[in-house]
């Protein structure tokens, strides 16, 4: 029987080496174009017609916009506007990354369940807003790892601390789509397994399956649950940073 990990390898579907780097196209590279390629589709042709009444394909994609433009409004305020079409990007990305991993039958890739990727959209991130907040305050910005208030002669301990917190969020925000995805998928894949070999142990084999099934389906519905709720913190904390970088706060 397969491992539940075998779905998150890696698999070259074309070799292509330059400069002796390999950059081949992966099965993960497929399922990343094919996430752009998506939400381009589910933008451009859900506003094609921009009617005053909105059909429903309308309404999604307004609903999606108008769910981003006020989560971003409520943490960053006013000054964060402008950096509404990366946050609106980066939102999508990873809905569709994770909602694409769910689609059966076609054997479609979850990136977003490699910590090599989430951890290069989170030091994106990261690096984005520190550039943001330097940018914005100077070197006044530094004064973010000084906590107000604070007696001076705690200064050498909370000041270290704080650098440390804030150094550590590309990590924390890496792993924890990183870790949901590769959790739930591979319960996933632990529990179908279970209905295949029960299935093959004759009738009494296909009657105690019906319990795994009916588990793999109320888990499907709580990883589709997730696949949202992730790609909604992994936006949310964005903000948050986006926010500490513009009002240091």
């Amino acid at each position: 029987m397969a491992s539940p990990l075998d779905q998150f390898t890696v698999l070259k579907w074309a070799d292509i080496e330059v400069a002796g780097y390999d950059i081949s196209f992966t099965n993960s590279s497929a399922a990343m174009v094919a996430s752009v390629v998506l939400i381009a589709l589910f933008v451009t042709l859900g506003m094609r017609k921009n009617a005053l009444v909105p059909g429903r394909w309308q309404s999604s994609v307004e609903m999606c916009y108008e769910f981003v433009a006020k989560m971003l409004g409520d943490t960053a305020g006013p000054d964060g506007r402008k950096y509404f079409p990366f946050i609106f990007s980066l939102f999508m990305f990873v809905l569709f990354a994770n909602l694409i991993g769910m689609l059966p039958w076609l054997h479609p890739f979850t990136f977003t369940s490699h910590i090599a990727v989430t951890f290069a959209m989170a030091a994106f991130v990261f690096v984005g807003v520190t550039l943001i907040g330097f940018i914005t305050h100077g070197f006044k910005f530094l004064g973010f790892f000084v906590p107000h208030g604070a007696p001076w002669y705690l200064l050498l301990i909370l000041v270290p601390i704080e650098i440390i917190s804030y150094l550590s969020r590309p990590i924390s925000l890496s792993v924890r789509l990183f870790a949901n995805m590769v959790a739930g998928h591979t319960m996933l894949k632990v529990f179908g397994g279970f209905v295949v070999s029960l299935s093959a142990l004759g009738a009494a084999g296909v009657i105690g399956a019906i319990f795994p099934l009916a588990f793999i389906v109320a888990l499907t519905g709580l990883e589709l649950l997730v696949a949202c709720l992730q790609a909604y913190v992994f936006a949310m904390l964005t903000c948050l940073y986006l926010n500490d970088a513009l009002h240091m706060h």
